[in-house]
């Protein structure tokens, strides 16, 4: 059996942390961590079943002054890759209390992208639980994937990441 890729970036913070979380609860011989910063395209045939781990760093997600990041380079490999029989989830990283409006907008943003290629993406939550105005990443009501907030409810996070593997393995085999 392959080991679910777990692509994320960046490196450091948040997104890293809950990468490692989800590695060590679906135990280190089932995941491989992977940053996207150092991965192309071809990363994606490796794997038949991807989690990708997403920040919404606020203003630079949506300021046409910043500077290219991680995803930015990641987002125009998508091409290369070959998606077809690919299972793929998706957890984001946001702050409800300081961007109440944008809470989680890069799992959007990465869901529309993989959309343009066909990608099955699973794992999409309720919103149940959260306090935000408005987000990207909502999809008939239900969020894209794993919303997390470590700035506001870390406490919550090894929870909710639990939880969320747990209907990821009884739903879709991962």
């Amino acid at each position: 059996m392959k080991k679910i890729g777990i692509l994320y970036g960046p490196e450091k913070g948040s997104v890293g942390k809950v990468a490692n979380i989800i590695a060590k609860e679906l135990g280190e011989d089932k995941a491989e961590l992977v940053l996207v910063k150092d991965s192309g395209g071809q990363i994606i045939d490796r794997f038949d079943r991807i989690i990708f781990g997403i920040s919404t760093l606020g203003r630079t997600n949506w300021d046409s002054e910043h500077e290219d990041d991680d995803w930015d380079g990641f987002f125009t490999h998508l091409k290369e890759a070959h998606w077809e029989g690919k299972q793929v989830a998706i957890y984001g990283l946001g702050d409800q209390i300081n961007y109440p409006d944008h809470f989680v907008d890069a799992m959007g943003w990465l869901n529309e992208k993989l959309k343009k290629f066909n990608v099955k993406v699973v794992g999409f939550c309720e919103d149940e639980g959260y306090q935000y105005n408005d987000s990207e990443a909502l999809e008939n009501g239900k969020f894209v994937g794993l919303p997390l907030d470590e700035d506001n409810e870390a406490e919550k996070t090894l929870g909710r990441v639990q939880a969320w593997l747990k209907m990821l393995h009884e739903a879709y085999g991962f």
